[in-house]
């Protein structure tokens, strides 16, 4: 192998240096495009069609480079051809290339072509060894491209390649075959060396392909040569003759047919047949050849009984045959035999199954039958006449189907010995029953007819084809059901039949009146009606030539005996017994009310009437001259698909009509009539023909003249009707009305006569007696006698209806109605009869005041039969036709009432819409089901025109209300169909006319709406075209502005409807939404707000959410607009809020009102106020929703704020509406439970710093107001206030107000301020109404002390509370202002002389003591907070201390005055206060004895605090208030309230000094008189300093203190006592004498009955030294008067 490689190189290296220079640039650029074309696409690449587009560009670019250097590119394609290793498929892809340069470029350099010629053949030759077919094919293309232009150095090379005796390569055949037909003329001149060669190789071509391949080449060759001879004055230079041809064609035709034919393999033997016609075509027309070719038919026969396929060999034969009769050469008569042996087998055996062309075979065989009969008619004949004699029917008909060929054979026809000896077979098996042999034989006589043979059937013929036609007819109407092949092989004879009949009627003339009369009668006659089309048609062509044979005959006559009459009048006269006319006319005119049975029997009848019209009624003739073809050519217009029963037979009847009014005045109605009825009972029930059979009869009957004769015909048929048969009583009840239209009076006389022949009783139904053959039913009688009647009232003239209607005919309807069994039937009858009536009865135009008086008892009936249907199924119509029933009888007089419509339509509308929906496999109940919903819906159009309104609209849609709200799924959508039919109904009818009420479009939306979000896809759908239903209206009604952008979108919307995904579903419902919030006004709004909110709860969760989701939409678009409207919005939400479960549709419900209260916020906080305690749990989520909101709950918790501060505030105007919301009243619990709930969940880092001043004086405000409900706004009084019980404990104004404020100061995150008000209880304090004051007073302290930002708004808001016209505000910010007077947060914020102007203002009213307390106080305090600016304000301060001094409505009042006094004081000088010194010492000193130990304390305290104050003006002034005041202080040393006497105590040394004392007024003295003791001491010092200086004040003083001894205060008693028994032991001798001791005496021995035993004990010691002094005085005379102490 290694060598043979070596040696393949070297003879390419060799090749290719032959070739010349090579462009090396051409040669590497074609290289690469070829490697292009050889790359595969991967596995995994999916870019196929790239990469092939790649390779088919490579190919292009080479093709085109050929084009500017041709030899160049061939040369390098042929050096790539000789490369070593070369893959297959880039030869291949060479090869192509090179074909396209040649077929581009035509001649090429010689030296190139031999060079590729030389490559070709040896890759032709040598590729199938390797097998390699594909690349050995194109380089036999590339050959005979080349040829095109180089045919010689081809042919060279392939005759090379072509030895005789040398089996040649394959390659080289196929070639020479592809040269051949590709350059006939070229290679003609090598024809003839060629065939003689390769006759040399067929006994050495021993391989099966290579025989194919011979065979196919030998196929090629002659028809080249056939092509080659007609074209032959083409040829330059004639080569070979015709006989020359055939000479060398035939040794190889011969050895074909002799050996190879023989070959095994069915390939081979294909392959020689196939070849076998075009040697046939050049060897046939040799008259010596044709002899020799005969002689190898039988070897042809013998083909048949192989597998070959046998049309192949009959093609042969049929030419063989053919030739031999165009040549007049028949075959040898010792091969007929074998001849008609094998291809007659062929007509008679099924053909093998793997056979293809068995029906092609079969026509090639009737071919060369044809040929055979031409050739040797009789000994044809004779054959087919033996095979006759075998009586199997395949033979038969086979044998039969080749005589009907022979017979039918084209020009030149068959001579007449032929058809002669061809008719003797047919009649020898006329006698024949099989259905196969039957219909052979009429096809054959047909045939004849067809073909020219007439004469030649006339007798046998005609009388074959009457006798199958009346077997075939009789059979197929007495069939048996168990032989059904039977049956339709004797329905094949039949139509072949009567094609034959239409055959010899259209080509035979001089028919003899048997066969005429046989066809008439057998229209007449026959049951099989499939049959009359072609016999109507056969006896029209009779009747026409007829026609022409009388016409003609009458033309050429002189004289016609007859007159003027017509040529077929004289039909009737023949000797035959014909049919009547009017029976004639009866039975075609109810088999044309069926025109396209029987392939169109209607035309072929229609023909016949107008051709016999002269024969049948001469006076219709002319009628029917011009009615029928109009007839005629509506059926021709038409086919039995587009063709309209109704239409057709009122053209019928009005035919029938039109002919009747011909003889009018004649008894041709009557007899007419009689024949119609003798024909009901030839028809079966139920049929076409029969319905208009009873029409036609009532039409007849009705144009009849003589009434008894009616009653007669009448009363048969109502006596011979079977009433059981629902298709024969509906057709008699038609009949009875279409004859009641000229006949009224005879109907109803007959059937009042009919009933009492059939008379009733209890006990039985006397009737069954009239038909034994199946006797009547009472209830069937009774219900064709109601409709009868009411069929009567259809029918018959309007004004004879308004004399007959209520009597007899309603009468008799309810009569027979109410004294029956009821049942369904019954029920369905008397409804039916119901709607005929009331039809009949509007149909009338001139009713004027007619009032139908059985309405009433009729309604009655019906919706008894109504209620009494089943509530959950569907059993029959019945329900259907009573609510039709209702539909009709609502449009006559007296028209129902409004109460009486809506209980009808409620009893409707529950019996259908209750029913549950039939299943999907169920069709007749579905039927019913859908029939009973189209009669409710007539019912609601006809109910509705009563009331055509928009209270009429909302009085329907309420009763669908609650079918609308079932849970239900078909009820639902049942409802959602009604209400979108009411609403088309209404637009249709109403429309524009009458506007909607104000807020029906909302309430009429607001039920449909939720529905778009339905889970059943209908509901949905339905529910969108309501919709869509009622914005139409709207928007004609409004002229609002409705463009093509919307109605896109509201379709697009209903498409999603049609998916399954929620989210989708949602979401176009919101869209919706949008599209009719636009449209809207506010009030619609509202009303449809209103309407989702009732609904909620009614249905279920997805109802709930899309309601929820059309009022967000609403609201997010039209809030702004609803400033009116949001407490009706606000209200319908709260109110059905409580009833919403789950937990999404109530947050979405909460976000709606989270969004009115954004835009519009007084009103919904308002609304939310007034909702009754205790907050129930709906509520408290609206607030927690606000709450989560921090900027949005601070906007609200503003504005609750602002409702606490307001009811503190001068009451305002309302400047617009959301002040009315702001300024209405609320309840301040509820308010502060809010503010509480706010607080509690808002954010837990909102210290709420902005909010803090305000918060806690709001609620110090609210705490205030609780403690003193008198004090409450009067506004509250104005709205009251409606709780749902007794509110718990802890719901109490103080407490929900402790918690907010514990809550406040817990955020504030101030531990120390915590620590203090838990430590000083300060919410305990608050709490209490005792305390409260003093609580206000400790948290306003303790805030001013931590919370030194918020000082400044403190103020202002307590400033601004001081003026409020509410005592308890002005009480609780003068509370709060007490502590910042002692701050100094007012001086710095400028606002101390407006806080001391209001607390004067305070300070003078007089209506709360509390408030003057706290005024006072505050205005002390200022010296506190500010005390350099007492002076400057000490005016106003000394002047309301004063005066509440001076009028002092209460101690606790007084004792403040002077509390502030003294810090007044503190902070001014003697010269500061004016004339105001005298009054405070004069009202101080007036306080000191008082029994009230507070003002004794601030009396001495303001006593002191003047002792400090006064300077030298007022120094003499305030020693004699000093001298006034002296006793009271020196008593009250000794006051019970230690407090008290600690300041009496302190006073009286500060003013010691005044009496000139000044040891007495050291502080380490004062610190010493402490103690009783030391005080006793103190006063007797000054009673002894008294005696030696003053003795006269001494006196004084001692009576002064004796007046104390009445004091109510016990220590006060013991103190006088013991000061006057120092008095008396320190007063001189002098002043002794002049005291009265009796006086004295008496007052202190009073004193010993006091209950105090310290009082007696004193009193005790005072009288001994009274007694002492008494006697010291009386021992001592006076020697002298003393001065007056004074």
């Amino acid at each position: 192998m290694t060598e043979e490689a070596t040696d393949l190189d070297e003879d390419a290296s060799r090749e290719a240096e032959d070739l010349g220079p090579l462009d090396s640039r051409t040669f590497q650029q074609v290289t690469t495009l070829l490697d292009i074309m050889d790359t595969e696409p991967s596995k995994t690449d999916t870019v196929g069609a790239g990469l092939d587009m790649r390779k088919t560009l490579a190919s292009v670019i080479i093709t085109e480079k050929a084009t500017t250097e041709p030899s160049v590119v061939m040369y390098a394609l042929i050096h790539c051809l000789q490369m070593p290793k070369i893959s297959t498929q880039r030869k291949i892809n060479i090869y192509n290339i090179l074909q396209a340069i040649i077929q581009q470029e035509g001649e090429l350099e010689e030296h190139c072509v031999q060079r590729l010629v030389t490559i070709a053949s040896k890759e032709m030759r040598e590729s199938p060894e390797m097998d390699n077919y594909v690349q050995a094919e194109v380089a036999s293309d590339t050959l005979v491209a080349l040829s095109r232009n180089h045919f010689s150095l081809v042919m060279y090379e392939l005759q090379h390649n072509l030895r005789p005796l040398d089996l040649a390569d394959e390659f080289v055949i196929i070639t020479l075959a592809k040269l051949a037909n590709g350059n006939v003329f070229e290679f003609m001149p090598y024809m003839g060396i060629t065939l003689a060669t390769l006759f040399t190789m067929l006994r050495l071509a021993n391989e099966a392909k290579m025989r194919q391949v011979i065979c196919s080449a030998m196929e090629t060759f002659c028809e080249t040569v056939q092509f080659y001879l007609r074209h032959l004055e083409d040829s330059l230079y004639p080569v070979m003759t015709e006989e020359q041809f055939a000479v060398k064609v035939f040794p190889m035709y011969r050895y074909f047919v002799t050996v190879w034919l023989k070959h095994s393999q069915p390939e081979v033997k294909l392959g020689v047949i196939k070849s076998l016609r075009p040697m046939l075509t050049l060897l046939l027309p040799n008259d010596d050849l044709r002899e020799q070719v005969y002689d190898y038919i039988p070897v042809l026969l013998a083909e048949y009984q192989g597998g070959l396929e046998a049309l192949f060999i009959t093609q042969v034969l049929r030419q063989i045959l053919e030739m031999a009769v165009t040549t007049n050469t028949p075959i040898p008569q010792m091969q007929l035999h074998p001849v008609f042996t094998e291809l007659h087998m062929q007509v008679c055996n099924k053909a093998p199954a793997q056979h293809q062309f068995s029906s092609q075979n079969l026509m090639e065989i009737v071919h060369c039958f044809i040929a055979l009969a031409r050739s040797y008619p009789k000994e044809l004949m004779k054959f087919f006449f033996s095979q006759m004699e075998m009586s199997k029917e395949a033979i038969r008909v086979g044998t039969l189907n080749l005589i009907r060929a022979v017979v039918s054979a084209d020009e030149p026809k068959m001579n007449i010995k032929t058809i002669y000896l061809a008719i003797r077979v047919v009649k020898s098996i006329l006698s024949d029953s099989r259905s196969k042999v039957r219909m052979a034989i009429l096809r054959i006589i047909g045939q004849l007819a067809l073909s020219g043979y007439q004469e030649k059937i006339k007798g046998w013929g005609l009388k074959y084809v009457s006798v199958q036609l009346t077997l075939s007819t009789y059979k197929l109407t007495n069939h048996r059901e168990c032989f059904y092949q039977r049956e339709l092989e004797e329905k094949m004879v039949h139509k072949v039949t009567m094609e034959t009949v239409k055959i010899i009627t259209s080509s035979v003339s001089g028919m003899t009146n048997e066969f005429w009369v046989r066809l008439l009668c057998y229209i007449m006659e026959t049951d099989y009606t499939e049959a009359l089309t072609p016999i109507c048609i056969s006896l029209t062509n009779l009747a026409e030539h007829q026609l022409q044979e009388k016409e003609e005959e009458a033309n050429g006559a002189s004289k016609n005996k007859r007159g003027g009459q017509h040529p077929c009048a004289c039909w009737w006269d023949w000797a035959v017994e014909l049919p009547a006319p009017q029976k004639l006319l009866a039975r075609l005119l109810v088999l044309m009310s069926s025109p396209y049975k029987g392939e169109g029997r209607g035309i072929a009848m229609l023909s016949l009437l107008r051709t016999l019209s002269q024969s049948i009624a001469p006076a219709m003739a002319d009628m029917w001259e011009a009615e029928i073809p109009l007839l005629v050519q509506y059926l021709e217009e038409h086919t039995e698909y587009t063709w309209n029963q109704k239409a057709w037979e009122d053209k019928l009847i009005q035919f029938l009509r039109n002919s009747l009014k011909k003889t009018r005045g004649t008894n041709w109605s009557l007899r007419l009539s009689k024949e119609l009825n003798n024909q009901i009972e030839t028809f079966s029930s139920p049929s076409l023909e029969k319905g208009f059979l009873y029409r036609a009869l009532g039409f007849t009957l009705a144009m009849g003249l003589e009434a008894d004769r009616v009653e007669v015909q009448l009363l048969e048929l109502l006596y011979k009707t079977d009433y059981g048969n629902d298709f024969d009583r509906e057709g008699v009840i038609l009949c009875f009305g279409l004859c009641a239209r000229g006949q009224v009076k005879t109907v109803l006389n007959v059937l009042h006569e009919f009933e009492e022949k059939i008379q009733e009783s209890e006990q039985s139904w006397q009737i069954s007696a009239w038909r034994k053959d199946h006797p009547w039913k009472r209830e069937n009688v009774k219900s064709a006698l109601m409709v009868m009647y009411s069929c009567v009232s259809s029918y018959c003239h309007p004004q004879m209806l308004l004399t007959h209607v209520d009597s007899p005919i309603t009468a008799k309807i309810v009569h027979h109605y109410s004294s029956s069994c009821q049942d369904t039937s019954l029920k369905m009858a008397f409804m039916k009869s119901v709607v005929q009536v009331t039809n009949s009865i509007r149909s009338i135009k001139d009713l004027e005041d007619f009032q139908f008086s059985h309405k009433p008892t009729l309604t009655s009936l019906i919706t008894a039969i109504i209620k009494a249907e089943p509530a959950d199924h569907l059993v029959s119509p019945v329900r259907t036709m009573a609510i039709d029933a209702l539909s009709h009888l609502s449009t006559l007089k007296p028209f129902y009432s409004t109460e009486e419509s809506s209980e009808l339509m409620d009893i409707s509308i529950h019996s259908v819409i209750s029913l549950q929906p039939p299943g999907e496999d169920n069709e007749s109940i579905k039927t019913l089901y859908a029939n009973a919903f189209c009669s409710l819906e007539k019912l609601m159009e006809s109910l509705l025109q009563r009331q055509p309104d928009p209270k009429g609209l909302q009085d329907m849609v309420h009763l669908l209300e609650k079918w609308i709200l079932s849970e239900k799924e078909w009820e639902r959508e049942k409802a959602m169909h009604l209400h979108l039919h009411l609403m088309q109904i209404y637009v249709q009818t109403i429309g524009v006319c009458i506007p909607l009420k104000l807020g029906q479009f909302g309430m009429l939306v607001g039920l449909i709406a939720p529905y778009t979000c339905d889970t059943h896809k209908r509901t949905r759908i339905t529910s969108s075209n309501v919709l869509s239903s009622l914005l139409e209206l709207h928007v004609s009604q409004t002229c609002s502005l409705w463009g093509a952008s919307k109605e896109r979108e509201l379709e697009k919307c209903k498409e999603d409807l049609w998916g399954t995904d929620t989210e989708t579903i949602f979401c176009a419902s919101s869209r919706i939404a949008k599209v009719f919030c636009v449209e809207l006004n506010c009030d619609e709004v509202v009303a449809l707000i209103q309407k989702l909110c009732e609904n909620i709860g009614a249905m279920d969760l997805q109802h709930d959410k899309a309601a929820v989701t059309w009022i967000g939409v609403l609201l997010q678009m039209r809030v702004k607009e609803l400033e009116d409207k949001v407490a009706e919005v606000l209200g319908a939400i709260l109110v059905h809020l409580p009833v919403v479960d789950h937990v999404e549709v109530r947050q979405l419900l909460i976000e709606g009102i989270l969004l009115l209260a954004f835009h519009h916020r007084e009103t919904v906080l308002t609304s939310l106020l007034r909702q009754p305690l205790p907050m129930e749990s709906h509520l408290r989520q609206v607030w927690l929703a606000v709450a989560e909101n921090a900027p949005f709950a601070r906007t609200m918790l503003h504005g609750l704020l602002d409702r606490l501060q307001s009811r503190f505030a001068p009451k305002m105007k309302a400047t617009s509406k959301a002040d009315i919301w702001r300024l209405a009243a609320v309840d301040p619990l509820m308010t502060q439970c809010a503010i509480y709930l706010l607080m509690e969940k808002m954010d837990k880092d909102d210290k709420f710093a902005d909010l803090l001043p305000d918060l806690i004086y709001t609620f110090l405000l609210q705490l205030g107001s609780s403690h003193r409900p008198e004090a409450a706004s009067p506004v509250l009084k104005t709205w009251r206030l409606v709780h749902t019980g007794a509110l718990p404990e802890e719901i109490s104004v103080q407490r929900v107000t402790i918690k907010c404020m514990k809550l406040l100061f817990k955020n504030v995150n101030s531990k120390p301020l915590a620590k203090a008000l838990e430590e000083q209880s300060v919410w305990a304090l608050l709490e209490n109404e005792g305390t409260f004051l003093e609580g206000v007073s400790m948290l306003a302290r303790l805030c001013i002390q931590n919370m030194e930002v918020h000082k400044r708004r403190l103020s202002e808001l307590v400033l601004g509370g001081l003026g409020s016209e509410i005592l308890s505000c002005r009480v609780s910010s003068t509370a709060v202002c007490v502590e910042l007077m002692s701050d100094s947060v007012l001086h710095r914020e400028k606002l101390l002389k407006s806080a001391v102007l209001t607390l004067g203002q305070g300070v003078d009213q007089e209506e709360d003591e509390a408030l003057q307390v706290l005024s006072l106080r505050a205005l002390g305090n200022m010296a506190l907070g500010a005390p350099k600016k007492v002076k400057q304000h000490r005016k106003v301060l000394l002047e309301k201390c004063l005066c509440s001094l001076r009028r002092a409505p209460s101690s606790c009042v007084a004792a403040e005055s002077m509390e502030a006094l003294t810090k007044i004081l503190a902070e001014l000088r003697e010269g500061d206060m004016g004339s105001s010194f005298e009054a405070v010492c004069e009202q101080c000193r007036g306080f000191f004895d008082n029994e009230s130990e507070l003002l004794r304390l601030k009396a001495f305290t303001l006593f002191g605090k003047l002792a400090k104050v006064v300077g030298i003006s007022k120094k003499h002034f305030f020693k004699g208030e000093v001298k006034k005041a002296w006793i009271a202080l020196m008593l009250h040393c000794q006051d019970p309230c230690s407090s008290t006497a600690q300041a009496c105590m302190a006073t009286m040394f500060q003013c010691a000094h005044f009496w000139g004392w000044k040891s007495l007024g050291n502080p380490s003295e004062r610190s010493t008189a402490s103690n009783g003791d030391e005080m006793t001491v103190f006063q007797t010092t000054v009673c002894s300093f008294l005696t030696q200086k003053k003795p006269a004040i001494l006196y004084g003083f001692l009576l002064e203190t004796m007046t104390y001894t009445e004091n109510n205060f016990s220590r006060i008693r013991i103190a006088a006592c013991n000061l006057a028994g120092i008095m008396m032991r320190q007063m001189s001798t002098s002043y002794l004498k002049q005291l009265d001791f009796e006086a004295l005496r008496n007052a202190l021995q009073e004193l010993q009955l006091d209950s105090d035993t310290g009082v007696r004990r004193a009193s005790l010691e005072a009288l001994k030294v009274l007694d002492s002094c008494s006697q010291r005085g009386l021992v001592a005379a006076p020697t002298s008067v003393p001065s007056d102490p004074t």
